[in-house]
């Protein structure tokens, strides 16, 4: 029987398929357990900086509004969590929904003290990374190529460090979340020598991580009993808007209407499946 994990890894381009045996086989179901499991505020936390051409990716932040709005239909808040290189996406996709948060970019000790004050005041029940660069266990942010972007990033990962009901979903290696697999992601010969050192308490692996935001709405979705996806029409506008506000396509580091190369008909085929099996499950 195919399952949500299933079809999120399909597609893989990047090899991230190799550490699913390193995971229980329900991984996705697995962090929307944990998620129904808490109560009080999610703090959604993307965005991830695209040297080539100094601004964000498509990648993140159409996920991050799928996961943030099926919580919402549960009856909980969201603020999201992003830097100044990603938030003017986040706020024109987020509007008046949710509060955005615009981590500053500045050194350890500051960003430690603004992630204990950021939690303290939202008090999330949990914390959730979808496509945001981790720190590695030298202490630099890098991208798939290895190359640094530390000076682009907030240090969002004081965020996970203390807390105890964290998902990170990643789709290279290098992502928070990933930290979870540090010792085994090397021997990926396509995925980073130097991987994330950030760890979460699940872990979602998905070929490109808004589909593991879409995944991790349809699990929470098994869980609510009702089909809390966006609809096709609704994401091909998340993604229009993604890129009219500034993103670019990851893999050609242009303004394209894609996500990790891959077009718009194709994320929503792959969205299309995730419907399909929950009409097939009988939610609605």
């Amino acid at each position: 029987m195919t399952t949500v994990e299933d079809i999120i890894l399909d597609h893989d381009k990047r090899g991230v398929t190799h550490l699913r045996p390193y995971l229980q086989a329900d991984f996705c179901d697995d962090a929307a357990r944990l998620i129904a499991g808490t109560s009080g505020p999610a703090l959604i936390v993307t965005g991830f900086y695209i040297m080539g051409a100094e601004l964000p990716e498509t990648d993140g932040p159409p996920g991050a509004l799928a996961i943030g709005r099926a919580i919402q239909a549960m009856g909980r808040s969201v603020v999201y969590v992003t830097d100044k290189v990603t938030y003017s996406v986040m706020k024109g996709l987020v509007g008046d929904e949710a509060e955005v948060v615009d981590f500053p970019i500045t050194d350890d000790q500051a960003s430690k003290e603004y992630a204990s004050q950021l939690l303290g005041r939202i008090n999330p029940g949990v914390v959730i990374a979808i496509e945001r660069c981790s720190l590695t266990a030298d202490g630099a942010y890098l991208n798939m190529r290895g190359r640094d972007i530390s000076q682009w990033n907030a240090r969002v990962d004081h965020l996970f460090t203390d807390h105890p009901a964290t998902v990170g979903i990643g789709d290279g290696g290098n992502e928070i979340g990933m930290g979870n697999l540090i010792k085994e992601i090397p021997g990926v010969e396509t995925l980073p020598d130097n991987p994330a050192a950030t760890r979460t308490s699940k872990l979602i692996i998905t070929s490109v991580s808004n589909w593991g935001g879409y995944g991790l709405a349809a699990s929470l979705s098994k869980l609510a009993g009702r089909n809390l996806l966006p609809s096709l029409e609704q994401e091909a506008e998340v993604l229009r808007q993604t890129i009219d506000l500034g993103s670019v396509d990851g893999f050609s580091a242009e303004p394209r209407y894609e996500v990790d190369g891959f077009t718009s008909d194709e994320n929503g085929a792959l969205l299309g499946r995730l419907h399909q099996l929950l009409a097939d499950e009988g939610i609605a």
